[in-house]
């Protein structure tokens, strides 16, 4: 059994105090089963870490502190160990996706056309700041790389759908049709 330090356990759900993530972490105990189970095919192979650890993000969407530390208990293996590879290698994400996710690119033809606007423009208007995610985790921002879509610039990602050639005017719209489907959804779900 992983040893997960200070926690207790409410309804079926893993609750940790948080350090270092803007949501506090939340997990079931089905997620940290299934963990454990990965965990144990895994312990004692060499080079372990990389295939649990992109296990364990497929589990939980992303990977907190909470989970590097039972990734690292349950392997024997140091944290530092853990966070240097989830910091080093971009398919690691540490900081959790709302349920509107906008990537803006700032590579250097979104950047020379305006992204910058754009993504202060977006932060403004769904009270989330560039690598955040609102406190009800309906909405999360970050600034990327190069998506490779240079002709379109600039560009933006809604979860996975991609807007190019857009100007400051057409940013909020957009946001406002994904952030009623998303409210709609909740509301269905919840009849």
């Amino acid at each position: 059994m992983i040893k997960i330090g200070s926690t207790h356990e409410k309804e079926g759900q893993i609750v940790m105090p948080n350090t270092k993530t803007s949501v506090p972490f939340v997990g079931t105990t089905e997620q940290a089963a299934k963990l454990q189970a990965v965990i144990q095919r895994h312990k004692g192979q060499r080079g372990a870490s990389m295939p649990v650890l992109q296990e364990a993000q497929e589990i939980y969407g992303y990977l907190p502190e909470e989970v590097q530390v039972m990734v690292a208990e349950g392997l024997d293996i140091p944290l530092t160990e853990i966070y240097g590879i989830v910091s080093f290698y971009s398919q690691f994400i540490l900081e959790p996706k709302g349920k509107t996710h906008i990537a803006v690119c700032m590579g250097t033809a979104c950047y020379v056309r305006g992204a910058g606007d754009i993504l202060d423009d977006i932060a403004n208007h769904t009270c989330c700041k560039s690598g955040g995610i609102t406190d009800d985790g309906s909405v999360s921002i970050e600034a990327t790389r190069c998506i490779g879509a240079c002709g379109l610039a600039p560009v933006l990602t809604i979860n996975n759908d991609v807007y190019g050639k857009l100007d400051r005017g057409q940013i909020e719209p957009i946001i406002d049709e994904y952030l009623e489907k998303a409210k709609a959804e909740e509301a269905a779900e919840q009849e």
